[in-house]
């Protein structure tokens, strides 16, 4: 018998006290508007999409029927009742439509849904993700025509949405999209409607109903600036399926419950969105959404796997003592609990970064707000999905050799959480992205510099006090560090690349520090020390020099103060 674990049945919106104080600060006037949808989305999440996710998941993943009895093409995949029931509702809820109409939710709110449901099956995020990202590059940049017959078709919210997909990579090239072979055929009479053909590797949500696909014009010029953007229908407007062929479903390492195929696009009918050399920016528009919403589900999935290993620790005995009471069990679950909170502030500046970016002239890819966006989220993207295998390998620790087994929801989760690494990019991706913002055409380095400088100088002095160590000096000494390899790098291009992973890694751990350093400002502010535990645990352990990491005076001062940092009560 399946054991539930500390998440089913919960109201997951309202047990998060980070997340409502994170919207309340970055959106209060969307959270008061939304909070009923959230709380009721909250409890859904927790009952019906964690059931389906288990069954999906260990019983009944998704079949693949190409041919009819006749020998047709027909590209059937088969999904569990529940599967669908749940595809259904989450669209309904507002994860996609919410957004649009005539009184749309920032996105923060639906980034929010997006994390809230992760903690419950990152499967049914993905092709949601995938279609909210759609739906953003229809309305923001495709030709009125377009707009006018596909967006509503994946904003709709009354249960016959289609659900999309961004079919980018091919076998030849996985993250090098420049390499695209598939081919655009213009039809003859027919301005903006082209063919497709060729392989698509690896196409999440295969059976999706309308997909953004890259391909090259016939005899375009090689690499990205040759590249189109093309809108992509799994059916005809008759009803019959649009020529292709899924050749198979993956058999992958978790995400069970998406089907991801190989399709051969085979003269396909497509509708154009951009041409070249505006096709492949517009591909990375929607992956930049996807890329924030992987970040949200990797913190959601931090947040389950905090869950999953304090109720257990907390109702486990082990040598006469609750196996809380030990101070290295203490010392796994308040890293969790840390390193899940400084997810959450990064995932949710890029979330903020986004609204703040789309206020302004879409086309503008110049415009300060957009250029911070893109470097937050290749931040958020990369820290946010590392943390996620170890958080849910700490959770395994913790819980033992019963959350090796199939009972138990980690395993599930865990395997889960390695799709988030590579998603939308995987770390070098991130990496190179990062080299480009720092470079001489972008002011990334400035941009980073002035954010961390406007957080140090208004960090009071009172937090070295409260925090059981000089928090506020350790991030200026890591931020003085993390400048001069800046530098470095920007001073030895041969070295650039050997050197940008690592520097992405000190630059995330940075702007997180300096992110729960500002919300432990804020709290202070209306009296709790709680969050600059937080941020000082987060300090003690990424930034402080490697021979004193956990030794610092804030480690005894958590240990005192364990059930009111794991119960979220300020003190």
């Amino acid at each position: 018998m399946t054991i539930a674990g500390a998440t089913r049945g919960q109201n997951l919106f309202e047990i998060d006290v980070n997340l409502q104080a994170t919207l309340d600060r970055l959106a209060p006037d969307g959270l008061k508007r939304w909070r009923e949808d959230l709380s009721s989305f909250g409890q859904w999440v927790g009952t019906a999409v964690d059931e389906q996710a288990e069954y999906t998941d260990g019983i009944a993943p998704p079949v693949l029927e190409t041919y009819d009895a006749a020998g047709n093409i027909v590209n059937h995949i088969v999904q569990n009742a529940q599967w669908e029931a749940c595809s259904r509702e989450a669209y309904v809820r507002g994860m996609v439509g919410l957004n649009y109409g005539s009184d749309p939710a920032p996105y923060v709110i639906t980034f929010a849904m997006g994390y809230l449901m992760s903690q419950a099956d990152i499967s049914l995020h993905c092709p949601i993700t995938m279609t909210g990202a759609v739906a953003h590059v229809i309305a923001q940049f495709a030709p009125e025509p377009v707009r006018e017959r596909f967006l509503n078709s994946v904003i709709r919210r009354d249960g016959q949405a289609l659900s999309g997909g961004t079919w980018a990579t091919e076998q030849h090239g996985g993250s090098d999209i420049g390499a695209t072979t598939t081919i655009a055929r213009p039809i003859s009479g027919k301005p903006g409607e082209v063919t497709l053909t060729g392989l698509k590797w690896f196409t999440s949500n295969a059976n999706g109903g309308l997909a953004l696909a890259t391909a090259r014009p016939e005899g375009g010029e090689e690499g990205s600036a040759g590249l189109g953007v093309y809108l992509v229908p799994t059916h005809l407007d008759d009803g019959t399926p649009n020529p292709m062929r899924i050749r198979r479903l993956k058999d992958k390492l978790g995400t069970r419950g998406v089907p991801t195929g190989e399709i051969d696009l085979m003269e396909t009918w497509a509708m154009e969105v951009a041409p070249p050399p505006r096709g492949f920016r517009l591909m990375m528009e929607a992956l930049e959404f996807s890329r924030i919403h992987n970040a949200m589900a990797s913190a959601g999935v931090q947040r389950r796997a905090f869950l999953e290993a304090l109720d257990y620790a907390s109702n486990r005995d082990a040598f006469g003592h609750r196996i809380t009471r030990y101070p290295m069990v203490r010392d796994e679950i308040l890293k969790l609990m840390v390193d899940m909170e400084a997810s959450v502030a990064l995932c949710f500046e890029a979330a903020r970064a986004f609204d703040a970016a789309h206020i302004h002239d879409v086309e503008a890819a110049d415009e300060p707000d957009r250029l911070w966006l893109r470097l937050v989220t290749a931040f958020a993207k990369y820290h946010t999905a590392e943390d996620a295998v170890a958080g849910c390998r700490r959770a395994l620790e913790i819980v033992g050799g019963n959350a090796y087994t199939a009972d138990y929801v980690i395993p599930r989760i865990l395997r889960d959480a390695q799709a988030l690494t590579v998603w939308e990019g995987p770390a070098n991706i991130q990496s190179l992205e990062l080299l480009r913002m720092l470079g001489n055409r972008y002011p990334g380095y400035n941009m980073f510099r002035e954010k961390i400088e406007a957080i140090i100088s208004r960090a009071p002095a009172e937090l070295a006090e409260v925090a059981g160590g000089d928090i506020v000096a350790a991030l200026k000494t890591a931020f003085m560090d993390c400048c001069a390899a800046i530098e470095l790098v920007q001073g030895d291009k041969a070295e650039a690349q050997r050197h940008a992973r690592r520097l992405l890694d000190f630059m995330s751990d940075v702007f997180a520090a300096a992110l729960l350093i500002d919300e432990a400002r804020l709290n202070l502010e209306a009296g709790d020390r709680r969050k600059a535990v937080v941020a000082g645990l987060f300090i003690s352990d990424r930034l402080a020099p490697p021979k004193r990491r956990g030794i610092l005076p804030g480690e005894s001062l958590a240990h005192r103060h364990f059930e009111d940092l794991v119960g979220y009560r300020p003190f």
